[in-house]
């Protein structure tokens, strides 16, 4: 297993790899490429602030929808958490189904362990998309 990960390793960074040949460019075009990378760096620091900003105006809704400041930030966690649970419970399926399925032919001690964490994954899937549901029913059905 450790020779393949090495093998595709080599391969990626072989495929991945390019040649870089230094020549004079010349003073101008040396100045437009610094002027674009410029403009470029200011894009991504204003859609950075940007993204701060939007996430601030959402934690701010969620405190005043729920009516507490420890409320709110509970239930923008828990959103935070049930949208990001989405891809890593998939990845980590796969994985498993990987280990149960492709592995475990060979050895049945590795595909209970692909099957125990597959249950597990997705278990920890279902729980990160109820549980916002449940705490906004708790918090804000009963007024707890």
């Amino acid at each position: 297993m450790k020779k393949i990960v090495a093998i595709f390793t080599i391969l990626f960074c072989l495929i991945g790899s390019t040649a870089v040949f230094a020549t004079d460019t010349g003073n101008a075009q040396t100045n437009n490429l610094i002027d674009q990378v410029t403009r470029e760096d200011n894009e991504t620091v204003s859609k950075l602030v940007d993204m701060k900003k939007n996430e601030e105006k959402s934690l701010e809704q969620y405190k005043i929808d729920y009516g507490s400041d420890s409320y709110g930030f509970a239930a923008y966690l828990l959103h935070k958490v049930q949208i990001y649970s989405i891809p890593f419970c998939f990845i980590g399926i796969a994985l498993s189904a990987i280990y149960q399925y492709v592995i475990g032919i060979r050895k049945l001690d590795v595909r209970d362990k692909g099957f125990n964490v597959m249950i597990a994954i997705v278990t920890l899937f279902i729980i990160a998309q109820v549980l916002p549901l449940i705490f906004a029913i708790v918090v804000k059905g009963w007024g707890v």
